[in-house]
């Protein structure tokens, strides 16, 4: 790996693609960052080794560039990259909500750039980050975004038009299951267990499920069916779950979180 990549806005994500590529075999010298803070890009150069540039800089000298600045901020941070990009550069965004036409028309001529969705699992290397060619990108820029966000977690390419879809589903994702883990723990305790026992059984039973899903090959109303017993207490649950209509909460929550997707995609934040 003898590329140079930039991670431009070292937050908390920024950091994790960061530790995850070190991790995954890229050598801390051909890492380069950029911080606002001076204390900040200090605490980056003793824990990983890497060299803190300005975004100027990074433009002119590293391979690839992964833009992990706040939505708001990626006009003003192209504006200071435009200068030194070249169109032998690959820019990838992960953004929430900019496409890649909007860094696209910013940037030189035929600059590929590629979009990714990644969601905050990846600060535990069990992120999805969801990726987008640009029309410039080619498949080699897709396979070297891969090989970047695939050292925090998964990956899958679709087309950009199903990146808002996605970030319904995946990139805000956790926050649903959180949901759900703070309202059965509410339900722990009002049926009378603490609170931190209610948790941890909460937890556990999510993560057990959850690796059931990924490793089993079952399709979950298989898996479902498998702890639903005839007038047993889970098909009970079950109907009053249906009977309250959380499927089709479910629904109009994620079609609600796509309409915003695509309200701040088009500028109408």
């Amino acid at each position: 790996m003898t590329q140079k990549v930039a991670v431009l806005g070292t937050g908390k994500i920024g950091e994790a693609l960061l530790s995850g590529m070190i991790r995954a075999g890229w050598a801390p010298a051909d890492l380069l960052v950029t911080t606002r803070r001076a204390e900040r890009a200090e605490e980056l150069r003793t824990r990983y080794g890497v060299d803190p540039v300005t975004n100027a800089e990074a433009a002119k000298h590293a391979d690839t560039l992964i833009l992990a600045c706040k939505p708001q901020d990626m006009g003003a941070l192209l504006d200071e990259l435009a200068p030194h990009v070249t169109v032998d550069r690959l820019v990838i965004s992960a953004a929430a909500g900019i496409t890649t036409a909007f860094i696209e028309e910013r940037l030189p001529g035929s600059t590929p750039v590629v979009r990714v969705m990644p969601n905050t699992p990846v600060l535990v290397d069990e992120g999805m980050s969801v990726i987008s060619a640009g029309s410039h990108a080619s498949a080699a820029d897709l396979s070297h975004a891969e090989d970047i966000f695939g050292a925090v977690g998964k990956t899958l390419r679709v087309p950009e038009a199903q990146q808002d879809a996605c970030t319904a589903l995946s990139g805000s994702g956790p926050a649903y299951f959180y949901f759900l883990v703070e309202a059965m723990t509410d339900a722990g305790i009002l049926l009378g267990l603490p609170r931190d026992k209610a948790h941890d059984l909460i937890v556990q039973a999510a993560i057990g499920a959850a690796v059931m899903l990924r490793d089993s090959g079952e399709h979950p109303v298989k898996l479902r069916e498998n702890v639903t017993s005839p007038a047993g207490t889970t098909i009970n649950a079950i109907r009053e779950l249906e009977n309250h209509g959380v499927r089709a909460a479910l629904i109009a929550a994620l079609e609600a979180a796509r309409d915003r997707s695509r309200a701040l995609a088009s500028g109408n934040g």
